[in-house]
């Protein structure tokens, strides 16, 4: 499988795939399908078969089996993702840093993405990386069960991703093992649920409208 395919983990229905509230996009006859990039196969092209090939050679002088650590490698529009083991995310992340041949000095902070459908790996968690020394962009990605949605912290590499990881615990619930201060950072500290999830309910309060009182999400009309 190329990264040009495609891997179906769902079916999504409607526009947004909301449930338990009435579809008010208009478009509730929508059917489509979920899908996640598939694997690449080797030659990668540009400079990322060398940064996999120096990536292998580096773990390995660390005692670390490159296909114990990466799952998978996709390359899709142009970008290079590496799917990582959350128990081998920090040895990965310090020796993309450290060695001189790579030199990722810098993490972009870290992104929350929700599959329901995505059995077994609901959650995913998304670091952009960047090294400033070579002129070069990867992207390493650890994927979670919703039932066990713990993560190393990166902050011990990358001290710049304290306040992102809190962004993602507040609003997706991946919880980051070892940082120092895992509190939620937009939300009130007593919220219930974690708002940017896929399964968090569209309820909300009735908003005031140039004299008209519109009604929250969860108790608008239909479409159908």
């Amino acid at each position: 499988m190329t990264g040009d395919e495609r891997e179906v983990i769902g079916v999504r229905r409607g526009l947004f795939g909301a449930k338990g509230s009435g579809d008010t996009s208009g478009y509730g006859g929508l059917v489509t399908p979920v899908t996640l990039a598939g694997a690449s196969p080797r030659p990668y092209g540009g400079y990322f078969d060398e940064i996999a090939d120096t990536l292998d050679d580096a773990l390995t002088q660390r005692g670390v089996a490159y296909h114990d650590a990466v799952e998978k490698v996709v390359i899709y529009r142009d970008e290079m993702t590496l799917h990582v083991r959350r128990r081998c995310l920090l040895v990965v992340a310090q020796t993309l840093r450290d060695d001189p041949r790579l030199r990722f000095e810098l993490c972009l902070g870290v992104n929350g993405v929700h599959y329901p459908d995505d059995a077994e790996r609901e959650l995913h968690a998304s670091y952009p990386l960047s090294s400033i020394t070579h002129g070069r962009r990867i992207r390493l990605e650890v994927s979670v069960p919703d039932h066990d949605p713990h993560i190393p912290s990166l902050c011990e590499v990358y001290p710049t991703n304290d306040w992102h990881e809190r962004e993602t615990y507040d609003f997706f619930g991946i919880i980051f093992d070892g940082h120092r201060a895992l509190t939620r950072i937009e939300m009130p500290d007593d919220w219930h649920g974690h708002p940017q999830r896929k399964d968090y309910p569209l309820g909300g309060v009735p908003v005031e409208y140039k004299g008209a009182r519109i009604a929250p999400p969860d108790r608008r009309r239909s479409y159908k």
